[in-house]
């Protein structure tokens, strides 16, 4: 094994399975990626089409069947949680206060989605886990519950349902168990993620289909700046207000204008009507409107430019979209602006925004390879200066465009 982030993680893995006590020689290790969305960010739930890619920032579990029907499991992120442990089938109720603040809530989601799903999971397994993605823009929850998930329907020999059916189920993990409102942009982005080409969505289809990089593009990296900040679950943040406010929107719309979700307000004749019937009542609605239907038009520029390897005006696209998320959907947060901030002001950024969820986390950026350097002591000298609480939390993370699931040797 050559590539020295697998190396660092094996010898990781190799320490928990010695603390836990788990007999995991002979096993699997399975690993899952991260994401990058370019567009559009909090689109999911609003119906729009999405594109992304997986990047190089992972979860790796390695794991065994025990022979038993009980699954045990450690994580090294969490190492308060301690060993959990649990009977198949036995699980406590969703959106448990006893598992709320674990990580436990979601090999327990697992469970208990596979077996209302009719899924016949009686082989139980050992397993440690650890992972180096951010806590917070990058996925790790889709990450992980698209890893244990996959490992439930091995271990207990079950095929898994095809296409768009497991990120169903994934999403009713975070949906129904834990009570997550999130979409589905993330499972898809990692569960489908090529090396090298970029994931498009269209929800109206259910359709995934793969992007190449236009020839010629200009060499460039992804780069995820990780705030140090904790992120709460979804179920916990702004998140969750801003979903239930584009719904708020597309119900009051309806009835009058037809559509169902904000992705149907495509053409300016159409959004102007909205705007001008609902914005006098309901203003703040009318700014969440302004980024999903700005931000919907970029999306066809941007994907346009991509598939040319145009990837300055895939930058500045994505530069927008975060000035919208900023100023009109209001999602991100003061440590992810002050990154964005420090990332805008050095030559050879092409773009930057916050990532993900919002509120804490990581912002992210599209570079120029030259100027990586330079970006990264930007940050290293400016962010702490400004979040002093950060200052020994925070970390750079230079991305690779990476396949998403992968089965590896175990230890």
């Amino acid at each position: 094994m050559s590539d020295p982030m697998d190396q660092q993680a094996m010898s990781e893995l190799a320490k928990l399975a010695k603390q836990s006590g788990l007999k995991l020689t002979g096993g699997k290790v399975r690993r899952t990626s991260s994401r990058f969305c370019l567009g559009v960010e909090h689109g999911d739930y609003n119906g729009t089409e999405l594109f992304g890619v997986g990047t190089d920032r992972f979860i790796w579990m390695t794991y065994k069947p025990n022979g038993t029907d009980r699954v045990r499991l450690l994580s090294g992120n969490f190492p308060k949680d301690g060993l959990v442990e649990f009977t198949l089938g036995s699980v406590p109720p969703p959106k448990s206060v006893q598992s709320a603040d674990s990580w436990a809530r979601f090999p327990f989601g697992v469970d208990f989605v596979l077996r209302r799903a009719g899924y016949r999971c009686e082989q139980g397994f050992d397993a440690v886990l650890w992972g180096n993605i951010p806590g917070g823009g990058m996925s790790r929850s889709a990450s992980l519950t698209l890893n244990l998930m996959l490992t439930f329907f091995e271990v207990n020999g079950l095929t898994p349902p095809d296409g768009l059916a497991i990120v169903d189920l994934a999403q009713a993990v975070e949906n129904d168990y834990i009570g997550s409102p999130c979409g589905k942009l993330d499972q898809i982005m990692i569960l489908f993620a090529k090396e090298g080409m970029g994931t498009a969505y269209d929800p109206q289809n259910r359709k995934i289909s793969y992007i190449p990089l236009g020839a010629g593009a200009t060499d460039f990296r992804i780069v995820s700046f990780d705030t140090g900040t904790v992120r709460p679950g979804l179920e916990k943040s702004t998140y969750r207000v801003r979903r239930a406010e584009c719904e708020q929107l597309a119900a009051l719309a309806k009835p009058v204008y037809g559509i169902s979700c904000l992705a149907d307000v495509r053409d300016e004749a159409l959004y102007q009507k909205i705007v001008t019937a609902l914005g006098p009542k309901y203003p703040n609605l009318i700014e969440r409107l302004n980024y999903i239907y700005h931000a919907q038009q970029r999306f066809y520029q941007m994907m346009d430019a991509w598939k040319r390897g145009d990837i300055e005006t895939v930058g500045r696209i994505f530069r927008q979209d975060g000035l919208g998320l900023r100023d009109d959907y209001k999602i991100s947060g003061p440590e992810l602006e002050t990154m964005c901030d420090i990332a805008r002001s050095v030559p050879g950024v092409l773009g930057e925004r916050m990532l993900g969820g919002g509120d804490k986390g990581a912002s992210g950026a599209l570079v120029r390879a030259d100027a990586v350097e330079a970006l990264t002591a930007a940050i290293n000298t400016g962010y702490p200066r400004s979040r002093p609480a950060y200052a020994d939390k925070f970390a750079v993370h230079v991305c690779r465009v990476v396949e998403g699931v992968t089965v590896l040797p175990g230890l």
